[in-house]
């Protein structure tokens, strides 16, 4: 998590876990803690993707 960062404005990120397998965080999001844009967590995987480009890769 110390690398990690908000893509919009270089913050930090607050980690909110839905599910855990072991140390592994299967599904949750990432919050930023100055804009408050949300980051989803999916299989293990985070999508760091600004909002405007993760709806056009949904579509």
């Amino acid at each position: 998590m110390d690398v990690v960062c908000c893509p919009l404005d270089k913050a930090d990120l607050e980690l909110d876990v839905d599910e855990r397998d072991d140390e592994e965080i299967l599904a949750g999001t990432l919050t930023c803690t100055e804009c408050g844009e949300t980051y989803p967590i999916e299989d293990g995987i985070p999508n760091l993707l600004p909002p405007d480009m993760r709806e056009e890769a949904a579509a």
